[in-house]
């Protein structure tokens, strides 16, 4: 905006000059603060702060990753200097039956349990995300497995509830099936770990409700106006505006399922049987090197599981282009 300066006249049917038009202070540029010049005493107490964490991450994580690498490389047993071998511990890995055996083990787990669990948790999501009483207990009570769930406590109680003449094998033969206990069974010992799993869908199940919750109830009622059913609410409005939640859970809970341990452990006494059933990725590399001493052939193991987890997750992100949608998104 201009103003006319003091005493300036225009000719009849002319505009007036231009020279005679004064700037305001809305056309002035404003004047940027001045930034705060941090001293050396401000930067040495942020480092002050930032040490603890510092120290933990190249103490607790850098140096023992580097490390690995190195004994990765290398034949250690813990009681020797470590000797150079260079990729021969990698070529064995896929020369070795046990281990090709725990691969395929850990690959079923993820590729059946992590789906089944993340179904079960976004179903109890929505069956919580409806108006009833006692909304606060209920999320309770199925999001505390989830604490639990991975503790040596309910692994060493699943495995009683699961043997033979334990609670389910007597549910089972009072409906006429007599398969005896499943951790004596091959073939249900892998199925039994999975139900422990998705026992504990608790962490998904409240993040799935919270993205519940962000969803504008408008969007359905514009739907009902236009006749669809729940099906057609589900598939349109609830998956879409879900995505980016589901994905979330999705990379989340199989990066977990590559790390299962504990229950696998404690359940097979630590043998990961009967037959090899239980033998999971990470309880085989403990085995191999702390029960045999091959340092340099778990380190191994662990970083092709590093590089495993690594690939899939850059293609989930790669993938996940097509059927991601957030809000705003032009796609």
């Amino acid at each position: 905006m201009s103003s006319i300066e003091p005493g300036a006249v225009a000719a009849p049917g002319q505009p007036l000059p231009a020279q005679h038009l004064l700037r305001t202070d809305a056309e002035t540029p404003l004047k940027q603060k001045p930034q705060r010049k941090y001293s050396r005493a401000d930067t040495r107490a942020g480092y002050a702060f930032l040490s603890p964490w510092i120290i933990g991450f190249v103490g607790l994580t850098a140096f023992p990753m580097l490390a690995s690498l190195y004994l990765a490389f290398t034949d250690y047993n813990l009681f020797t200097p470590p000797q150079w071998v260079g990729f021969d511990n990698f070529v064995n890995l896929f020369n070795d039956p046990r281990y090709l055996q725990s691969a395929q083990v850990t690959a079923g787990y993820v590729l059946l349990g992590t789906p089944i669990k993340l179904a079960s948790a976004l179903a109890v999501a929505m069956l919580l995300n409806m108006k009833h009483r006692g909304q606060g207990a209920y999320r309770s009570i199925f999001y505390a497995p989830s604490l639990i769930g991975a503790s040596v406590s309910i692994a060493i109680v699943w495995k009683v509830m699961f043997t033979n003449d334990g609670i389910v094998d007597r549910i089972q033969r009072l409906v006429g099936i007599d398969i005896g206990g499943w951790v004596g069974n091959p073939a249900m010992s892998l199925p039994m770990l999975i139900l422990l799993g998705v026992w504990g869908f608790g962490a998904p199940m409240v993040i799935f409700l919270a993205g519940l919750k962000q969803i504008p109830q408008e969007l359905y009622e514009a739907a009902e106006c236009d006749g669809a059913g729940p099906v057609r609410k589900f598939v349109n409005i609830t998956m879409p505006m879900l995505s980016p939640v589901l994905f979330f859970n999705l990379l989340l809970e199989t990066i977990a399922a590559f790390q299962v341990f504990s229950s696998a452990f404690i359940i097979s006494g630590g043998t990961g049987g009967p037959a090899g059933s239980t033998m999971f990725y990470t309880l085989y590399l403990y085995l191999r090197g702390f029960q045999d001493f091959k340092m340099g052939y778990a380190s191994a193991m662990a970083w092709v599981l590093v590089i495993v987890v690594a690939l899939i997750t850059l293609l989930m992100f790669r993938t996940s282009k097509g059927w991601v949608h957030y809000t705003g998104d032009e796609r």
